[in-house]
């Protein structure tokens, strides 16, 4: 392949994930929404746009390591540092690749938030969950045999003086 064709087919790859990213930094952020509106039906609904965009995002990045090995380059960001050298030496793309990246991490970021008010609704799930059934509160503990034992009563079986 020759590098402009490369240049030409990296940048447009560079556009449509970039394009993908906000899409899904949107979903990010209407999730949350209805996540703190404990909206779940909408919820689901929103996680199936989501996985499918997230399935278009990984097949774009098959298509940017796809050029990556037929130049003979690693698949990690070096090798595409490698990729964009040969190809765009007068950094043409490099713009595209910085709002490709800010995109990215706005979605991180995005995400980063709605798994911590995921985490947070769980743990105050477990809490209650816990305050009700306070009368298992013994740790189940398995016994010689493999098979969970008989929680203890309190008898001592040896002492030491």
């Amino acid at each position: 392949m020759d590098p402009s064709r490369c240049r030409e087919q990296l940048g447009r790859l560079m556009a449509e994930e970039t394009a993908a990213l906000r899409e899904l930094a949107d979903m990010l952020e209407r999730e949350h929404g209805f996540l703190e509106a404990n909206d779940v039906i909408s919820l689901e609904g929103a996680t199936r746009e989501r996985q499918r965009c997230v399935a278009r995002i990984y097949r774009i990045d098959e298509q940017r390591r796809a050029l990556c090995q037929e130049r003979g380059v690693s698949l990690d960001h070096l090798g595409l540092e490698q990729l964009l050298l040969w190809c765009d030496p007068e950094r043409t793309l490099a713009a595209g690749w910085a709002d490709c990246a800010a995109a990215a991490a706005a979605c991180r970021r995005l995400n980063d938030r709605n798994g911590a008010l995921v985490a947070a609704r769980l743990q105050h799930v477990q809490a209650r969950l816990g305050a009700l059934i306070s009368t298992r509160r013994e740790p189940a503990t398995y016994g010689p045999r493999g098979a969970y034992a008989q929680a203890s009563s309190g008898r001592v079986l040896t002492t030491e003086a």
